[in-house]
Parts: structure tokens; C-alpha cells; sequence
């Protein structure tokens, strides 16, 4: 959902249609001359107001092929990012303007589909009232506002009775917040829904996707989209146009520390930057607001076939498709359902070749093949009839390290057993529990005002590709633990959950446990040439040596380690167990690597600052930010580690 300032366009229904896109396509494979052709050309644009049982009239953009020998079926977007054309510094409405492309995938709009994209209730020319994840379940409804899956059984009748030369079909798809509303747009699904692909779909906001994450605030990304995600007065034209929140510094670090609490933070925006920002800020705990917007619960009556679409390295929602595939598996055995996971960022595979990302490359142009091997036989099968060459896996997952596409029959493999890498002395890190040595605890001092931040360099914004980025700017710290296993003799594959199990303590009465898991590289490795494009503010120039890779990283805010409802303090000194989950993978560590894990309790300000005294965050007042130690123990009947799922050599 959160366009950070590397990614704006990757969350609504224009970055399927975004110049950038269709140029990256363009470069990446380039088209004999007679096959070019603009969307102009082939396609003739309609605008329509179609009107939802009660009345209210949503805004709805619909392409046609002009040859027609032959009928199409329709691919629905719906977005709350315009279904507009971006052009001359803002969004544009009429027949007359069209995008430089019509679809995320050329294979897609050159087959010919009938393309729709609908501005959803109360964003830009759609009428209604517009809410958060609107909750598919609410008996005190306002005025205008609707349930998704309603307003697209609506929006189906109508584009079949009023959209000539239609076959009858519909497939609908989105990306981030247009992937929200397309797997709530197949519950109690309409009959002529054949095929959905929600891609990057936010299933929970508090459950590891944009909000909340192991009940830790993330800060940085939520606070440069709301401040350009603002509400409206619908509808209306004119400029449109994302406003970028201006720091005032080189580094979001700097300004977020200078404010130190949520409430200076908040006072930096203006009244309408706040709106939509301060509700997600005082719900800090897992209560009704977020339990009525999440959407896995209610994944059911699904008669579309399914492929869900996520990325290995998606700081938005990294949660959400897994959890939308197994709503989807649980609720509806019968129905076909298929997840893809790429090594991408948010929306990656719909505007780049997805051979690398910062400093680690892929070895192949993985969005590419996405698009043409998997997506477009998906929707041509489902929507045109057309037999692909070969069936879509249950589950197709790039393997990272190897650089290779797996495919399952189901997420996590089946092969997959849990095994546990020990915290020992010395930084020791290994699969056997260690014996009773010395102290059996490793501590140190986290103060609030110094936090350990989230990447190595300068950057206002949350960089794509700080979910790789080295880390060795984080080891040499003396707040932040780190624990190192021999060099591998052979390969290690891990595929599913990393999950922490500490034992810990702290003098504070609350304290954050960010755990990160990490591939550290040989010292004698090869660096390729770092291309720049554009303004890429990407990590500074490396050598890949010793490189500390981010395989995984998450926190656990400390006062939810039995409840995300009910915060408990910590009583000081007193040692407690945590497990949580930091995140599914799929990665082979090399032979002649080594794995890392390292401990902290800070990451700043990719999540706010944890005060480390037991108050409610969101009004915490400067006073409350104290320092605390911590300890992670490691002796027989308190062995801290982190469990991860092992795959059987290949």
C-alpha cells in the first residue's frame, strides 16, 4: 500500500499502465518495428458512472479493442490511486487521454482483453464515502459507504449488459492496495469472476503488512504515505497530483530522532497529512478497528481460480499473500488456488526485468518470465479458454542463493523440517544447544535516543532494497548482538517461517527484540558493476567481500509477547521466553558462507522508537525514553536461537 519515495507508482492502477513500466518492457525486450503499436491505436476508451444498488455511482474506465472479430473478456482493476492518466504533472480524466500502456504485460495487451479500471468509493471521480480496508462486515454502515464484493457484483452485471462484444469472462487483478480489493471482491464471487490475481494484497494491516509489525509501528513508510495519501471531497477533477512530504534533511533518521516521540512527530504535519495517519497510530493494539479490516476471515464462496503474487523482498506487505493464499485453501478446498513468490520488491514484477536488487543480483530477468510464463497463461487459460503449455504449480517460489524457481505443491514444502541454529558463546551460532559456559547471557545497553538504524547511508524514505542491504554497519555496533556459524561445507535451504526463540530480560519495562537473519559472503567474492538509472538512491558502492546480506529481519515490541490485544510490562531483571514469527523465506545459504543472526532493539526509523518504560506509545512524552539492558540468554533450559525450516539436499 505505501508508495515510499522509490515506488510511488507502484501501488495503484496506473503503475500497470506507467510510462516506466512500458518503457522497462521495451528495454528489456525489444519489438520488431511492425509490432509496435500505441494503446491508442488498438484499443478506443469509454468513461462510464455505474451505479451500486444503493445509488451511489463509481467511475469506471473501460478500453475496447478496436478489432472486433471476436469477443473478450474483461480484466478489472479497482483502485483508490485514479483511474485517471498521470500526464503534464497530474491526473487526467477524458477519452482523449491515454496512457503510453494499457497493461502491466505486453503479452496481455496484445492478446486483447476489454481493460477496466474503477476508482473505488470516494476516491477521485467515484462517489461514496472511502474507508481503511473497508470491512467486508458492518452493521453500523455510513452513508456511502459500501462492501467490496457487493460493488464489484454490481460492476460485473453492469459491464456485461452495457460493454458490447464481451465473452462473458471476467478476471480482475491489482497490485498493494488494488490487491486488497481484488481478493475482497471474490468473496461470495459473481458467477462470471473466472480468474483473480491479487498481487501484493494487504490482508491485515496490523499483521505484518503496512502498519504494524510483531506490534512494532513502521514508521518511516506509513508516515510518507499518509502525508501524500490525504482525504477527498468526491468527486472531483483537477490537479491530483502526490504531494511529497518535505524533511528538510538528507537523512529521515535525523529528523525522526530530533522529534523522538509520536506526538512531535504527528505536530511536523499539517491537519490534513494527520487525518488518516492518527487512527493507525492510536490503535496501537490489535482491537476492533483492525480485527473488522482484515480480510482473511471472510475469504470464502470463492468460485475463481486464484494466483496470488508476492515479493521475497516487499517492505510493504510481505505477509499478505501468504495469508491470502491460505484463506483462500482453507475456506475454498475446491477452488484453484496458486501462489508465486519472486526475489522482488513491491509491485517489482510489473515494472522491472527483476534481475537484481542493490548489490545482489538474480541471474535472471525473473519479472519477465513472471509475466509471460505465469501470468498470461493464467489469465489466457481462465478467461479465453486457451490450454497452456504447461499447468501453473500449486506454489512457484524463487529460490534465493541458488537463484532458481522451485515449484511446491504446497506453501511451506512439505519437506521442509524445523531445526533450531543456538546462540553460543563468543558469537557462536550452530544446530546443537549449548552447554553451560561462563555467564549464559550476552547483554547490552539500548538507549532510544542512539537506535541502531535500519540501513547504512543516508535516506529519507524506506530504500527498496534495505530487505538485502549490508549489514555490517550494524555488527560493529555494541548494542546490537550478533551470533556466527562456522563456514558452511555445504549448502543450507530454508524454506518457510523463521521464528525466534529467546529467553531474555531487561531493566526497562518494555523493550523491542528486532532479530534479523543474514547471509554473509566470502571474503573473496566477485562485485559486479553497479548500474545507476534515473534518480536511484540506492546503496553506496561495495565491495561484496564480507557483505552481511539481510535474508529476513523483524521485530517483536516486547509488552505483546503473549497478546497483541493485551500489552503486559516487563518486571525488571525478570527472565521470560518470546517466539514470534519474523517472516517467511526462501533461501539457500552457499557453501563457503557463512549465517549470521544478529539481535537489537532498535531499528530506526523503519519502526518508532520503543521508550523502553511500559506507557502507551502513541502519547509517550520525551521523559519516558530511558535506557535499558537487555540480556539474551543461552544456557541448557534457556538456549535462545532462531528456528528455521531446512530443506533435504537437492
Amino acid at each position: 500500500m505505501i508508495p515510499h519515495s522509490l515506488s510511488v507508482l507502484a501501488l495503484g492502477a496506473l503503475l500497470a499502465c506507467s510510462a516506466g513500466a512500458h518503457a522497462a518492457q521495451a528495454a528489456a525486450a525489444p519489438e520488431a518495428p511492425a509490432q509496435k503499436r500505441s494503446a491508442r491505436e488498438a484499443y478506443t476508451k469509454y468513461e462510464y458512472r455505474i451505479p451500486m444498488r444503493d445509488g451511489v455511482k463509481l467511475f469506471t474506465t473501460v478500453y475496447v479493442p478496436k478489432d472486433a472479430a471476436r469477443p473478450y473478456p474483461f480484466l478489472v482493476t479497482r483502485t483508490p490511486y485514479s483511474a485517471g492518466v498521470y500526464a503534464q504533472g497530474e491526473q487526467r480524466y477524458g477519452v482523449d487521454w491515454f496512457p503510453e500502456a494499457i497493461s502491466s504485460s505486453r503479452e496481455l495487451e496484445e492478446s486483447g482483453y476489454i481493460f477496466v479500471t474503477q476508482d473505488v468509493r470516494g476516491r477521485y471521480m467515484s462517489e461514496g464515502a472511502w474507508q481503511e480496508m473497508t470491512p467486508h462486515l458492518n452493521a453500523k454502515r455510513g452513508k456511502g459507504e459500501g462492501q467490496e464484493s457487493a460493488d464489484m457484483h454490481d460492476t460485473v452485471e453492469w459491464l456485461l449488459k452495457h460493454v458490447p462484444n464481451n465473452n462473458g469472462r471476467v478476471g480482475i487483478w491489482g497490485i498493494s492496495y488494488p490487491g486488497f480489493y481484488t481478493a475482497a471482491s471474490i468473496i461470495d464471487s459473481h458467477p462470471a469472476i473466472k480468474a483473480a490475481s491479487p498481487q501484493a494484497p494487504i490482508a491485515d494491516l496490523y499483521m505484518g503488512d503496512d502498519s504494524y509489525h510483531g506490534g512494532a509501528f513502521m514508521l518511516s513508510a506509513n508516515f510518507d504515505f499518509y502525508s501524500s495519501f490525504l482525504p477527498q471531497k468526491n468527486p472531483t477533477i483537477g490537479n491530483k497530483e502526490r504531494s511529497r512530504f518535505e524533511y528538510g534533511e538528507a537523512d529521515a533518521y535525523d529528523f525522526f530522532l530530533k522529534r523522538l516521540s509520536l506526538p512531535n512527530i504527528l505536530a511536523s504535519m499539517s491537519a490534513e497529512q494527520r487525518e488518516l495517519l492518527e487512527p493507525t497510530i492510536e490503535h496501537d493494539t490489535y482491537d476492533e478497528f483492525w480485527r473488522s479490516r482484515a480480510i482473511t476471515p471472510h475469504m470464502k464462496n470463492v468460485k475463481a481460480a486464484v494466483l496470488t503474487v508476492g515479493g521475497w523482498f516487499d517492505a510493504e506487505d510481505p505477509a499478505g499473500p501468504f495469508a491470502i493464499y491460505q484463506a483462500v485453501g482453507k475456506h475454498n478446498p475446491a477452488t484453484p488456488n496458486a501462489l508465486v513468490m519472486g526475489p522482488w520488491v513491491h509491485g517489482g514484477w510489473a515494472r522491472s526485468d527483476g534481475a537484481r536488487l542493490g548489490h545482489v543480483g538474480f541471474d535472471a530477468k525473473t519479472s519477465e518470465y513472471f509475466r509471460k510464463e505465469i501470468q498470461f497463461p493464467f489469465f489466457e487459460q481462465h478467461l479465453k479458454g486457451v490450454k497452456p503449455a504447461r499447468a501453473v504449480a500449486n506454489v512457484t517460489a524463487f529460490e534465493t542463493g541458488t537463484n532458481v524457481w522451485r515449484t511446491y505443491a504446497a506453501w511451506p514444502p512439505a519437506p521442509a523440517k524445523a531445526r533450531t541454529l543456538y546462540f553460543g558463546a563468543n558469537g557462536t551460532l550452530g544446530w546443537q544447544q549449548p552447554a553451560s559456559t561462563g555467564a549464559g547471557y550476552d547483554e547490552y545497553v539500548a538507549d532510544p535516543r542512539k537506535p541502531v538504524p535500519f540501513i547504512g547511508y543516508a535516506a529519507t524514505g524506506v530504500p527498496r532494497e534495505y530487505m538485502v542491504s549490508d549489514q555490517r554497519f550494524a555488527a560493529t555496533r555494541p548494542d546490537v548482538l550478533v551470533y556466527q556459524s562456522e563456514v558452511l561445507e555445504e549448502d543450507v535451504t530454508i524454506a518457510g517461517k523463521v521464528e525466534p526463540k529467546l529467553f531474555v530480560s531487561t531493566t526497562g519495562t518494555d523493550a523491542d527484540w528486532v532479530v534479523k537473519l543474514i547471509d554473509v559472503y566470502p571474503a573473496e567474492y566477485p562485485t559486479p558493476a553497479m548500474e545507476r538509472k534515473g534518480n536511484d538512491t540506492g546503496p553506496p558502492a561495495t565491495k561484496l567481500g564480507g557483505f552481511q546480506q539481510l535474508v529476513r529481519g523483524n521485530p517483536l515490541r516486547g509488552k505483546f509477547r503473549n497478546s497483541y490485544e493485551k500489552p503486559e510490562p516487563f518486571t525488571p531483571g525478570k527472565q521470560e521466553a518470546l517466539r514470534f514469527d519474523i517472516g517467511e523465506v526462501s533461501h539457500t545459504f552457499r557453501r563457503g558462507h557463512r549465517i549470521m543472526v544478529q539481535v537489537q532493539s532498535s531499528w530506526f526509523p523503519l519502526i518508532d522508537l520503543n521508550p523502553q518504560s511500559f506507557v502507551h506509545i502513541p502519547k509517550a512524552k520525551p521523559e519516558d525514553f530511558v535506557k535499558a539492558t537487555q540480556r539474551v540468554y543461552r544456557a541448557p533450559g534457556a538456549a535462545s536461537g532462531v528456528q528455521v525450516m531446512v530443506m533435504p539436499a537437492h
